[in-house]
């Protein structure tokens, strides 16, 4: 070891926590059975990482020393509860072996928490996207222990004052001990259940990166980059799942415009005026390997593989044009079929207009009007807008434009529609 100035040694603690945090909590999490403890022991061993590492120097493998010196914490807080005997008995149990450590009946603490890490942070992703929490706790209970951003980090992401992430996080934790939600991976009908919200959780935070619901960035690159980085890890540790590669494939492609959706001065690029080769073409390949690893493990294509089939086309063509907007207009008939919403119906009207001409496109979308969910979303007035421009109605365009854009509470999004409004002859 040698001993690097200190800032620099911070920075790449910071670099560690953000990879090794998820596993070691996952790992103590599997001991005592408390997320909010596992989580406080594992703090504990980054505040003698940042204590230690800058006078003694890093560590060749900084994630296990995170990992060993956590497990001291793990059983000294075992200890201090007078809990050990009966965790001795409850370990034996789950390790099955009675013979595994060097006292009858007392399982061998390290390797307990050494065992199958990365099963570890798959029970850890189940349980903070379980059910009994709310979305909004889920989604950054997730961020919290398997991202390992901090509170400030989640609060900015969202443009929420950070007391009420902390006070979200802090009871999720709660809630889940007092549900006594069980730290584990389930099975059957409950797991298919917490998988679907375990990927919700992933999605959503993808989709405030991709769009920012509000504040003056188009985008949050941070978070499509630890979404992308949770379906990919998802992926890896359920590779059984068809829709986890589904997942993986739609962040993927979608993630390979993430470059071309902003312009050199910051504004917002829409997708007609997208430049395709500045498209990455790595995550292009790599969603499509998802896709095709999905299509190939599926019975039936689930919602996400759809999605990701859809991107596909956009992916595959060289420009608005030359995208087969036909077979678009199916793949969304076939994700209403099983997962029915007014945005998808949205979405595929946007579809028709472009396979079958702007008037087909206006007739979809004004079927919509009436809906409630629909009723201050602004992306429909913005459709119906596009379509009104194309067929020459420039006066309600100009309307319906500015409409979206009282709706809309990105500015950057906000700027679009004006200028869009002002075009309008």
């Amino acid at each position: 070891m040698t001993g690097p100035d200190e800032p620099r040694v911070h920075q790449k603690i910071e670099a560690v926590w953000r990879i090794e945090s998820a596993k070691v909590i996952g790992a103590l999490a599997r001991i005592v059975r408390d997320i909010g403890v596992a989580e406080d022991l594992a703090n504990d061993a980054l505040v003698a990482a940042l204590q230690q590492w800058p006078v003694e120097g890093i560590p060749d493998n900084p994630g296990a020393w995170l990992t060993g010196t956590a497990k001291h914490r793990a059983i000294d807080y075992l200890r201090r509860g007078q809990l050990l005997e009966r965790k001795h008995g409850e370990l034996a149990y789950e390790l099955g072996a009675s013979g595994a450590s060097s006292k009858p009946g007392a399982p061998d603490l390290d390797a307990a928490l050494d065992d199958d890490v990365g099963d570890d942070v798959l029970r850890l992703m189940f349980t903070a996207c379980h059910p009994v929490l709310s979305q909004e706790a889920r989604t950054a209970l997730t961020l919290r222990l398997i991202a390992g951003l901090t509170t400030d980090e989640i609060a900015r992401a969202y443009l929420v004052p950070e007391p009420t992430i902390a006070q979200r996080i802090v009871r999720a934790k709660k809630t889940l001990a007092a549900k006594k939600v069980p730290f584990e991976v389930p099975r059957g009908e409950d797991r298919e259940a917490r998988l679907s919200s375990v990927l919700e959780v992933i999605y959503l935070i993808f989709n405030e990166g991709y769009a920012a619901t509000a504040g003056t960035e188009w985008i949050r690159r941070g978070l499509c980059e630890e979404a992308l980085r949770l379906a990919r890890m998802l992926a890896e540790l359920s590779p059984g799942e068809p829709e986890t590669h589904g997942l993986a494939a739609l962040l993927e492609i979608q993630a390979s415009r993430l470059r071309a959706r902003v312009a050199p001065d910051g504004s917002a690029v829409l997708l007609a005026d997208q430049n395709r080769a500045v498209w990455d073409r790595l995550l292009i390949r790599r969603g499509l390997a998802a896709l095709d690893r999905a299509e190939r493990t599926a019975s039936v294509r689930g919602s996400y593989t759809i999605q990701a089939a859809i991107a596909a086309c956009h992916a595959r063509a060289v420009s608005v044009g030359e995208t087969d907007w036909p077979r678009i207009v199916m793949l969304y008939d076939a994700l209403a079929e099983i997962s029915p919403s007014p945005v998808v119906a949205l979405n595929r009207a946007v579809a028709v207009g472009m396979a079958n001409g702007p008037a087909r496109g206006l007739e979809a979308v004004d079927r919509l009007k009436d809906s409630a969910a629909l009723r201050n979303y602004h992306l429909l007035p913005a459709v119906r807008a596009d379509l009104l421009s194309k067929l020459g109605r420039a006066g309600e365009a100009r309307e319906e434009f500015e409409r979206a854009a009282s709706l809309t509470r990105n500015e950057a999004e906000r700027a679009v529609l004006l200028q869009r409004a002002a075009e309008q002859p």
